[in-house]
């Protein structure tokens, strides 16, 4: 299976997952990104999780800690920020061109925030950017169900390759 230099793990937080319901389709979605951490530790290739911080998820609390379904301990990186994108104000960008890191393979949550956010930064600043089908969630429902959502973005961000490479 093809995979990036490295991998990134956004937001999949206990305050994020396990907000006012869990979050759509949670055991399966860390059974993916699980896998992928467990392909990229076997490659050496370095596992970078984001934490997102703000006023309901304080830094060190319950809810910022991530989910302890994940395979964390492998992390090799920890990134905190405060905005949607993982590279807005934050070290993400140093840390892949000193690690040099060209490539990146992401998911975690949630699709239509933080995961659009940062593919869309990622791509601009010209990283190739890969995606295992499945492996974002959300709760966001305002306008189609959660499963739809994740598919939108997905058709969006695969399409013709534009911004990333869907993996099966």
């Amino acid at each position: 299976m093809m995979s990036a230099d490295a991998l990134l793990v956004i937001d999949f937080q206990n305050g994020v997952c396990f907000g006012e319901e869990k979050i759509y389709n949670y055991e399966n979605v860390v059974k993916l990104i699980n896998q992928r951490i467990d392909n990229y530790t076997a490659q050496n290739k370095p596992i970078i999780f984001v934490q997102h911080t703000d006023e309901s998820l304080r830094k060190n609390s319950h809810d910022w800690k991530i989910v302890s379904d994940l395979h964390v301990n492998k992390g090799t990186f920890f990134v905190e920020k405060k905005a949607p994108s993982a590279f807005y104000q934050t070290e993400l960008d140093s840390l892949l061109k000193r690690e040099n890191i060209a490539s990146l393979e992401i998911c975690g949550a949630e699709t239509p925030f933080c995961i659009e956010a940062t593919v869309q930064a990622a791509h601009n600043l010209g990283y190739k950017l890969y995606m295992k089908k499945g492996a974002t969630t959300t709760n966001f429902q305002r306008y189609m169900t959660a499963e739809n959502t994740v598919k939108h973005y997905e058709a969006i961000w695969g399409f013709n390759n534009h911004f990333l490479t869907l993996l099966d």
